[in-house]
């Protein structure tokens, strides 16, 4: 979490090698990132971009992206994404088809999507940028209650603007000017009385 510009994207973006990582600066367990393939860390990892790119074909095959899954586990990432409500109210189903860079669906409906995607991989890394900004808190609510149970035996890195998303994690990180300024859970951060405690107050 952090102010806008505070290089929560782009730590995101440096954790599956979008951006050059500097030697030294990232560790996946005991290994530097700058000795694992990029192809590596991305076969792993399901990014969720704040603005992620549907194409032109039906929601099915934008969920499924050439990962060849089963209808089943195609709609059980959507019910995991809170789409599967809205998918039911389209005629088409999930042969709807999402238009050029998704504008067929509404904003919070492409972010879902793009989720649906990432979530269906059964990816070990889930990196998920503001991925619920465009959804109403009640709704975020009931996602992240769903995804709560798949994020077991995985890793999970949230960006969020809405502080209820992270409030459970086992680690939150509180950024600036492109520094980690804060580090700690829920609890210990409102203890610390920083720039945390004073983002959960306002």
């Amino acid at each position: 979490v952090g102010p806008t510009g505070s290089g929560k994207s782009t730590l995101m973006q440096l954790l599956i090698k979008l951006l050059p990582v500097p030697e030294g600066s990232i560790a996946f367990g005991d290994r530097d990132l700058t000795q694992i393939p990029a192809a590596s860390v991305r076969n792993i990892a399901g990014y969720v971009p704040q603005d992620g790119f549907l194409f032109d074909v039906s929601l099915k095959e934008n969920i499924d992206f050439y990962a060849g899954k089963s209808m089943e586990e195609i709609q059980a990432a959507a019910r995991i994404a809170g789409l599967e409500g809205d998918i039911a109210q389209m005629p088409e189903g999930y042969d709807t088809v999402c238009g050029e860079r998704g504008n067929h669906l509404s904003g919070g409906q492409r972010q879902r999507a793009s989720l649906a995607r990432a979530l269906v991989r059964d990816p070990e890394l889930l990196l998920l940028d503001d991925t619920l900004s465009a959804v109403d808190a009640h709704t975020e609510g009931q996602i992240l209650s769903a995804l709560s149970g798949e994020l077991k035996g995985r890793t999970a890195v949230i960006i969020a603007h809405r502080l209820t998303a992270v409030k459970n994690a086992a680690e939150i990180l509180y950024m600036d000017k492109g520094r980690v300024l804060e580090r700690g859970t829920h609890e210990e951060l409102l203890a610390k009385n920083g720039a945390y405690a004073e983002m959960w107050r306002k």
